[in-house]
């Protein structure tokens, strides 16, 4: 076996991986590409919003055909009034956030001062509906208490298919409970997605941050 071969067998072990050791600057200088690599799903920050007693917040510019995946994070959203309904709806116009949707809603929640957990089916879904789709029921508007929440929209620019979304909202109850709202449903229109809002059912957003991004290579 030749010295060169014996150094490049050096940087293997017994069942074939590389050791760390093989991978330096030296050993990588000259590449130029790796091919059959899956891409990785890079989040791309689009545009960003923060809240101060405002009526909604709305994003109705930067989700289009660039990506095929877009997720939304709902950070500390605090309520002006105590425990009102956090909702979302959807837009095809820019304008008018009147999107036929249809959802499925469950929750679970724990009380402060160990009550019985709860895990149920919530009767707030949409059949089809035009309306308002809650993501998170009571919160309260104390101090302390507030929303947090991520929403999943995926390839809202199809003009094929419907177009599926997931939402997973964690938040403090005005009653004093830890309560978790999982939403999922697809808005039912071949139409392209432009936009998307959040409100309170009554009452303005009185802080939170709102972000918006782009997932590449999903």
């Amino acid at each position: 076996m030749g010295t060169i071969t014996r150094g490049a067998m050096n940087n293997f072990t017994t069942g074939g991986v590389i050791k760390p050791a093989g991978i330096n600057d030296t050993s990588v200088a000259s590449l130029t590409e790796l091919e059959n690599v899956a891409a990785g799903g890079a989040m791309n920050l689009i545009s960003e919003q923060t809240a101060s007693g405002n009526a909604s917040i709305e994003f109705t510019s930067g989700i289009d055909s660039t990506y095929p995946t877009y997720i939304i994070k709902l950070i500390n959203i605090h309520p002006a009034n105590d425990r009102p309904d956090f909702t979302m709806n959807l837009t095809t116009d820019g304008t008018n956030f009147n999107v036929s949707k249809t959802t499925t809603v469950v929750e679970c929640y724990s009380w402060e001062n160990d009550s019985t957990p709860i895990f149920l089916y919530r009767d707030l879904d949409l059949a089809n509906g035009t309306g308002e789709q809650s993501i998170a029921v009571g919160c309260g508007n104390d101090n302390d208490e507030n929303i947090c929440s991520i929403i999943h929209l995926f390839n809202p620019s199809s003009t094929t298919f419907v177009k599926h979304f997931l939402i997973d909202t964690q938040f403090t109850e005005g009653q004093g409970l830890c309560f978790r709202q999982p939403v999922a449903g697809y808005a039912n229109t071949t139409s392209a997605i432009t936009g998307i809002r959040f409100k309170f059912a009554s009452g303005n957003i009185d802080s939170g941050t709102f972000k918006l991004y782009g997932i590449s290579g999903s």
